[in-house]
């Protein structure tokens, strides 16, 4: 068949609309829960669309059929549509107060926690970064629609985690400082990305799946090689910007603000939230698996017990 042959991808397309309709569900649901209005701003609006938009482009005709089964540059193009555009945008979409809605139940927070620790974060976004580019990854996208549907569902989720640690509106993730996000984002502009140095030097082609299609009119080790430059361009200049802006903003703050965010108050509560989970976890148990009632302004007994209170016969302490 011809690499530019229409698709309709019927499935994608559902997906797609099925993502903004969980937006609205979510909005909707933030709102009844809390008995307060939850208005996504225009620029969370404009977020929404543009992410929609990325995540399109990457799972319909024509970026879809080519990396599938022609281009390792297609391929490339669509994970970078997935991670640096459609992930951020759904991610700042999101209000604050729905993201904490989303996130409140105590294991989705423990996750969020662990993840968006900057080490954490390096290594579990290289780990989907790579894993979805060996040989039998690439072979098995390339033969299953549901290996390739699964593929995008993760590296969006990879995407989501890369950029956890700089958004800053997300409440109880990691927050470090300006300078800290800065080279967050210059490890993992360099880290995740060491297959592209290897596409632009092999002199083979290093996928089966691709050994043997050429479209644009490029052989596939020419495809392979402009694939490891698309991949460098695209994800230099994106990270290292966002690494810049920090450094302004730090730049612009003072002493005090350089080290800490603004907190607000889904921030403040989240923390509460943890810290209220930690006490009680470290309260001891009773055999029935009740924490034992704190008595307080009553000093124990020798025995353990409570002293009794002054009785109807003076046994008290005198006034």
């Amino acid at each position: 068949m011809s690499p530019y042959a229409f698709h309709l991808h019927l499935v994608a397309w559902v997906a797609v609309a099925g993502t903004a309709l969980l937006y609205g569900a979510a909005v909707r649901a933030t709102a009844r829960a809390s008995g307060a209005p939850v208005t996504p701003t225009a620029r969370q609006r404009w977020c929404l669309a543009g992410g929609l938009v990325a995540l399109a482009l990457a799972v319909t005709w024509p970026v879809a059929d080519l990396a599938a089964h022609w281009s390792l540059t297609a391929l490339v193009v669509q994970r970078l549509l997935l991670i640096l555009a459609a992930a951020p945008l759904l991610l700042m979409a999101l209000p604050p107060p729905v993201i904490a809605a989303l996130t409140r139940p105590a294991p989705v927070d423990r996750v969020l926690e662990v993840v968006t620790r900057p080490v954490v974060a390096v290594i579990t976004f290289t780990v989907i970064a790579v894993g979805t580019l060996i040989t039998p990854a690439v072979a098995a996208q390339a033969s299953s629609g549901v290996v390739r549907g699964v593929f995008d569902v993760l590296l969006l989720s990879g995407g989501m985690v890369l950029w956890g640690p700089v958004l800053r509106h997300v409440p109880g993730a990691s927050r470090p400082s300006p300078i800290g996000r800065a080279v967050y984002l210059f490890v993992q502009s360099v880290v995740p990305g060491f297959p592209s140095v290897i596409y632009v030097f092999a002199h083979h082609p290093l996928y089966p799946a691709f050994a043997h299609a050429q479209v644009f009119g490029l052989s596939p080790v020419t495809d392979q090689q402009v694939a490891g430059v698309v991949a460098k361009v695209a994800t230099l200049p994106v990270l290292w910007s966002v690494a810049w802006v920090s450094l302004a903003r730090a730049a612009r703050e003072d002493a005090q603000e350089a080290s800490a965010d603004v907190l607000t108050w889904a921030e403040v509560e989240r923390q509460l939230q943890r810290a209220e989970r930690r006490q009680h976890r470290a309260l001891p148990r009773r055999p029935g698996g009740i924490p034992p009632r704190p008595r307080v302004g009553i000093p124990p007994g020798d025995d353990g017990t409570e002293p009794p209170g002054p009785g109807p016969t003076g046994g008290g302490p005198d006034p």
